[in-house]
């Protein structure tokens, strides 16, 4: 049932903030940064840096639920899901700016090119809907132009269920779980580069991604009795 009442988005939005912090708050957290570069965390206060977060649709409740957010935005899609989204996001100071590669991109992108000076971004490039898990090169452009990294991201999860959605799924951990969010080393991409080099690039991250989530999401080995 899709709501149309900005009064009704608002509840349920609040709803799902609130449940959402419940369940976070049961769980074991950390926070994997590579090569420990403080740098690379959006939940730090005090870093001057900012970032491109490239994340999944699947694992998009835990960038969002893992910490506090100081200097986070976010794109989020135009599409009627996208508004629960938005309004869940704001509740908890995220910054959102509402586009895709289907509706409202190019306004998106220069308010996307605002946002970066000021904020981290975090994106899902596999949206608003799909192929699951498959790259797109608007992240790319974007690190092109803003000068802002890619940092790649992924998490482990020790129980969780997955929502079956239309194009992919949702992970949502079990309570008392431990989750390790995985923030990669980051990448660069030049201020000028052709067509060419950004399909390139955007090959790159999609390996990057394939290969961080694949060993992310390998069974934990079983300890064996003394």
């Amino acid at each position: 049932m899709k709501l149309k009442s900005p009064f009704l988005i608002k509840l349920v939005a609040r709803l799902l903030v609130t449940v959402m912090r419940l369940l976070f708050a049961t769980l074991k957290k950390e926070i994997s940064l590579a090569n420990n570069d403080r740098n690379l965390s959006a939940y730090d206060p005090d870093i001057a840096a900012r970032n491109l977060y490239c994340t999944w649709h699947d694992s998009l409740l835990f960038p969002v639920f893992m910490g506090k957010h100081p200097h986070s935005a976010a794109l989020v899609s135009q599409h009627q899901d996208g508004s629960y989204l938005a309004e869940a996001m704001q509740l908890l100071g995220i910054v959102c700016v509402r586009g895709s590669s289907m509706r409202g991109a190019v306004q998106a992108l220069r308010e996307t090119l605002t946002i970066t000076e000021k904020y981290h971004l975090t994106i899902t490039p596999d949206g608003p809907r799909g192929p699951r898990r498959e790259m797109k090169d608007g992240i790319v452009y974007l690190a092109s132009k803003s000068g802002n990294p890619i940092v790649p991201l992924t998490v482990e999860c020790s129980r969780a269920w997955r929502i079956k959605g239309r194009w992919t799924d949702l992970v949502v951990p079990m309570p008392f779980s431990r989750v390790k969010l995985i923030l990669s080393e980051p990448i660069r991409v030049p201020k000028k580069v052709s067509r060419e080099e950004i399909a390139a690039y955007t090959e790159h991250v999609q390996q990057v991604m394939d290969n961080i989530y694949q060993a992310a999401e390998q069974p934990v080995p079983q300890r064996r009795a003394a």
